[in-house]
């Protein structure tokens, strides 16, 4: 099958996280191993557009792949309270909803780091423009939540 390009690249960033990939032709495979279909040239320049770097694996192991948001995604939190202090400028909350507001223009770049956290309570979000709603489990507190995101944010 044939992916979008947001799509497959978003797979490549999934695979380099997953997988010690050394060259263009190993991604290649990997890819057509889930019936993705891309050629070496493509995924070149989807290497290049994510900002895929080549480093040295731990003991100085061989050169792989890594994309540089998805390197050392150790800690989420920390990346979470870089971008909410850097793009939320208030944290509101209503039933199971938490509604975050960033300047016009940013609400997908928290949106993604929200997502891509993997926080326990929160089912995922919408971004608008200016405009997240982030969307509490069942068993959450849309009440903690904000709190919590309050807190990353510095509010």
């Amino acid at each position: 099958m044939r992916l979008a390009k947001t799509q497959r690249q978003h797979r490549i960033a999934q695979l380099l996280e997953a997988n010690a990939v050394a060259s263009q032709g190993q991604l290649v495979d990997l890819l057509a191993a889930e019936g993705v279909v891309a050629t070496q040239a493509t995924v070149s320049r989807d290497l290049d557009e994510l900002g895929a770097v080549k480093v040295r694996t731990g003991g100085g192991g061989e050169s792989v792949y890594a994309v540089p948001e998805y390197e050392h995604r150790v800690e989420p939190e920390d990346h979470l309270r870089r971008v909410f202090g850097d793009w939320v400028v208030e944290v509101a909350h209503s039933a199971n909803l938490v509604v975050v507001r960033t300047p016009p223009g940013s609400a997908h770049v928290v949106a993604s780091a929200i997502d891509r956290a993997g926080l326990a309570d929160i089912i995922g979000t919408v971004a608008g423009d200016d405009t997240i709603m982030v969307i509490a489990a069942e068993r959450a507190s849309a009440a903690q939540i904000a709190k919590q995101l309050s807190g990353l944010a510095g509010l």
